[in-house]
């Protein structure tokens, strides 16, 4: 047993909450005494939260977003404008964008960017069922808004030259996102501005 820790049972669970993204040992240990403080209900209904969420989400078959139906809700509804498609690299941009109440269209989930270096190409994103939404006709415009990274202006080019001979409008957010900032992480003005401020997309980086 690491002597840092009085508990294997302790050391255990901090080594799990450990995995989690930018969760150091610190955060994870004093995570887990949280956990430990709460009575036992509690911690049941955090269990079963997280058990239930992986059992039972479902991915949209439209856009790949996290929903608990076969068709999000966003998807679903009469009221958005499905002629304009946001195309974004995560579940959490989707959650920013729509947080700036600035934007009615839908959207894509792209599920990462391309990135040759971490062994992420064009196949393993959902960029095939994009080209074939437009190709369905109805889309007017397809705005990318990935994060202002080298990987994001290569994944931007890409969808661009797949889309190329629709007769689709694409643009890209506007560099109110500084370059190198990653979309979840931006303020709600900013982004919300960059949403509506929006550029055409002529192939080229910026």
């Amino acid at each position: 047993m690491n002597q840092e820790y009085p508990s294997t049972l302790l050391e255990r669970a901090v080594k799990e909450f450990s995995k989690l993204p930018g969760i150091g040992r610190k955060t994870a240990t004093r995570l887990v005494l949280h956990l430990l403080r709460r009575n036992e209900s509690e911690v049941a209904a955090f269990s079963e939260a997280m058990l239930t969420l992986k059992r039972e989400a479902k991915y949209c078959k439209v856009c790949h977003s996290i929903s608990d139906t076969d068709i999000c809700p966003i998807c679903a509804n009469p009221k958005r404008d499905q002629s304009v498609i946001c195309v974004v690299e995560n579940i959490q941009d989707v959650m920013a964008v729509e947080n700036t109440m600035q934007y009615r269209g839908v959207y894509h989930v792209l599920g990462g960017v391309i990135s040759p270096m971490d062994g992420v190409s064009p196949s393993d994103l959902h960029i095939d069922t994009l080209v074939s939404r437009v190709a369905e006709g109805g889309v007017k415009e397809v705005i990318m808004a990935l994060s202002s990274t080298m990987e994001g202006d290569t994944t931007n080019f890409y969808i661009y030259r797949k889309l190329s001979q629709y007769d689709v409008r694409l643009s890209v957010i506007a560099r109110g996102i500084s370059v190198g900032d990653e979309l979840e992480y931006a303020d709600e003005v900013t982004l919300g501005s960059s949403i509506v401020n929006r550029t055409p997309f002529n192939g080229k980086t910026i």
